[in-house]
């Protein structure tokens, strides 16, 4: 049939009575749509649709008796729904005003009839509420697609409806009752438990993350109100997840979503997780129920490629809970790694998902109960540098630029090295301009040198920079800037500053993440007791911070790093440290946190230092060890050094010789695979001097060597470490770096070797 057919039959819709077939017509019209189609339907018969769709609102507004038992009218309801539902997740070239103009209609009168009609059934699965939750769970989904429409009027006033007349009444509560029940009965599954549970739950939630005035609504007491129940449900049916009927899937499903969005609030992190989950015992349960149903295979199997089923709004929601907690309860992530299944489901999916925000949400919670040294065991590097670019364009390319689940793993070390190696900071760059939140992840990258060397070349980049330190007003902006700044800019590295003495402002500086604010307050004052002159920076910092962290460094005598998950995460903290170690001031590290263990860029830091730990002590013990600790003469160099590098390939833990694998070339070796086998073989200070050194620059190093007299490189040697590391040359250090360069070429020599005569081997 042609265009114009369709067109009369719509128009049809306004005769009385209406032709016996056209209901069958218009049926099959909609039902003869696939995604690759939808597009030039939608182009050619935008209007017929939009009069379609107004007819469908007014109809549910009326009298639904009239026509509720009729067949055709069921069946014409049914196929527009599904329409409706291809429509959202279609994304071939249909404009997103396109689809609101035919989805959200602004009559409230009529919204306000079809919630008159639904007071006064008494039909527990009325055709009626089947077709009205459909509609409203399109909404739904329109919604969480294209969240600008979150703040129209008619969203709005659908979703205070639905809270005041549905969602905080006692029939709600005695749904939520009924499932909080081990055995269940199908029979309780009605349409109407169905609307409220499913649907009324789903829309409240798109209401509860749109950021618009909420009032009088508050997360707090909806979660006071429901979690109990909420919490007895997940601890019942988890544990016969596998037996789930269709029915009950939907309802955990849309409960988990839901009271997860409460904990959010509209807000970027989880504000309200610990009314949910107050204790540690229950955390704990709650955690392990959530696993067991997030390890259900059929659930991975069933996954799709949007979030448009129930399985992949489970995942989804579960995620999301997850990493909220990861990031607001103390000691989770140690419970998580040890006590738990979650990293080995978590990488499984992350692995197999065919939906891409299901996929970075899996990283980024491996990224987070997982150590770095853990997660580059995965070898999965690769793949996770691949997707958080993926997502990052798509995310950029998208009018709400809703994908912010990767800033964890912007952290982590191997995955700055494949950053760099993409050469996508670019992307990240031109990102940027339009989403400044991007400049965090940047400063997170920006602590590898290759990084570093990319931003720098970008004039107009760093341009930006130094024009937003002046013009930016926001406060948390305007620290990584100062920061992203700090580890690109050579500046720093050339302070003149005073030589150790008497005179220094501060006996010790306090380097701590401010969510330890409590106990390195308490620490601080004790201190000051002991008489010591201490600085901390919750009142003592003024102006650009990296700055005024940079005098209190040089202005003190001892740092003392208080060691945390928090801390290691924080790039501010990664820079304060860094450079108390590049100035070689003393360092005395404290550990916070129970069951943490320095990975990282920290362990490599702290080395071989001993620690006191205040999670293991009673505080008064612990301040004992510290104070004792304070007072040991320092096993460091004391003399000032220049400032040789922002990156923190220096910070290279002493690898044991079973541990130390290299690549048997050694023109393939990295810059931390050249100072892993420095500090490895002892050669301390040639891990200072050669810090920016990797295989191809050692091999040239070592053929100069080769090539000139002794006298001229003890001169080369000497007048390089005077002007790099302020420190005369070992003579006994040089010999033997000589010696083993010897060997590693001797070792890759007999390689060759060995590999030319397999190889004649093969040609005879």
């Amino acid at each position: 049939m042609e265009k114009t057919d369709f067109e009369q039959l719509i128009n049809s819709l306004s005769i009385s009575p209406l032709p016996n077939d056209i209901f069958q017509q218009i049926t099959y019209y909609l039902q003869q749509q696939t995604n690759d189609l939808l597009p030039s339907f939608v182009s050619q018969s935008f209007q017929s649709l939009i009069n379609l769709e107004h007819w469908a609102w007014k109809l549910l507004s009326h009298d639904f008796h009239q026509w509720i038992n009729q067949s055709n009218y069921l069946e014409l309801f049914h196929s527009l729904g599904l329409f409706n539902f291809m429509l959202i997740f279609n994304k071939k070239q249909i404009e997103t005003n396109t689809k609101s103009s035919l989805l959200i209609h602004d009559n409230i009168q009529w919204i306000n009839q079809i919630f008159d009609q639904i007071e006064k059934i008494e039909n527990h699965n009325d055709p009626f509420l089947v077709i009205v939750s459909c509609w409203f769970e399109n909404l739904s989904y329109l919604i969480h697609e294209h969240t600008q429409f979150e703040t129209t009027p008619i969203f709005i006033h659908i979703c205070q409806r639905l809270g005041h007349d549905y969602l905080l009444t006692d029939q709600y509560k005695f749904y939520l009752t009924q499932l909080c029940q081990s055995t269940i009965s199908q029979s309780i599954f009605t349409a109407k438990q169905l609307f409220y549970i499913k649907t009324c739950s789903f829309l409240f939630r798109m209401y509860i993350c749109a950021k618009v005035d909420k009032s009088p609504f508050k997360g707090d007491e909806l979660l006071n109100r429901f979690g109990k129940d909420y919490l007895q449900i997940i601890f019942i049916h988890s544990h016969t997840v596998d037996s789930w009927s269709r029915q009950l899937l939907t309802c955990i499903t849309h409960l988990i979503d839901f009271m997860c969005a409460c904990c959010w609030w509209g807000t970027e992190k989880a504000l309200y997780i610990e009314i949910l989950v107050p204790n540690e015992q229950i955390v704990y349960d709650h955690i392990q129920g959530l696993i067991r149903i997030v390890s259900c295979k059929s659930f991975h199997e069933h996954t799709t490629s949007q979030w448009d089923n129930d399985e992949t709004i489970l995942i989804d929601s579960i995620f999301i809970f997850f990493m909220g907690a990861l990031l607001q309860i103390k000691n989770l992530n140690y419970f998580i790694r040890s006590e738990t299944i979650l990293s080995h489901v978590i990488l499984a999916i992350a692995q197999k998902s065919c939906y891409d925000r299901i996929s970075v949400g899996a990283y980024g919670i491996l990224a987070e109960i997982l150590s770095d040294k853990q997660l580059k065991e995965l070898k999965i590097t690769d793949n996770i540098s691949e997707l958080f670019f993926r997502i990052l364009e798509l995310a950029f390319k998208h009018p709400t630029k809703r994908y912010k689940r990767f800033f964890t793993l912007s952290k982590n070390d191997a995955i700055q090295q494949t950053t760099a190696d993409s050469n996508k900071i670019s992307l990240l760059i031109e990102i940027s301009d339009e989403y400044p939140k991007t400049l965090d992840i940047l400063w997170s990258l920006s602590f590898n040198q290759d990084i570093q060397q990319q931003l720098c070349s970008n004039r107009s980049f760093m341009n930006k920079l130094t024009r937003l330190k002046e013009e930016c007003n926001d406060e948390k902006m305007r620290r990584i800037i100062f920061g992203l700044l700090w580890n690109l800019e050579s500046s720093h590295q050339d302070r003149i500053i005073s030589e150790i003495s008497d005179e220094k402002t501060f006996d010790i500086m306090i380097s701590y993440s401010h969510k330890d604010e409590i106990i390195c307050k308490k620490i601080y004052e004790e201190l000051i007791k002991f008489g010591y002159r201490v600085w901390i920076d919750y009142d003592q910092i003024h102006g650009n911070v990296m700055d005024a962290m940079a005098q209190a460094i040089e202005r003190s005598h001892t740092v003392i790093i208080c060691m945390s998950e928090k801390y290691r995460k924080s790039n501010y903290c990664r820079a304060e440290a860094h450079y108390a170690f590049q100035r070689q001031v003393k360092i005395v590290p404290i550990l916070l946190q129970e069951q943490y263990q320095p990975d990282g860029w920290l362990l490599f830091l702290i080395g071989q230092l001993l620690y006191v730990d205040f999670s293991k002590y009673d505080f008064p013990r612990a301040m004992e060890l510290l104070i004792a600790e304070l007072k040991a003469p320092s096993t460091q160099e004391t003399q000032i050094v220049p400032v040789q590098s922002q990156q923190d390939n220096y910070f290279i833990h002493p690898l044991t010789s079973e541990l130390l694998k290299l690549p048997e070339n050694i023109l393939n070796w990295t810059q931390i695979d050249v100072q892993n086998w420095l500090i490895e073989s002892n050669l301390r200070q040639m891990a200072r001097l050669l810090i920016n050194f990797d295989g191809p620059s050692l091999n040239s190093l070592y053929e100069l060597i080769i090539r000139s007299e002794p006298e001229q490189i003890l001169k080369l040697f000497q007048d390089d470490c005077l002007r790099n590391i302020n420190e005369n040359i070992s003579l006994l250090e040089l010999a033997r770096f000589r010696t083993l360069l010897n060997e590693q070429q001797r070792l890759i020599t007999k390689s060759c070797n060995i590999l030319n005569l397999v190889y004649r081997c093969r040609m005879m």
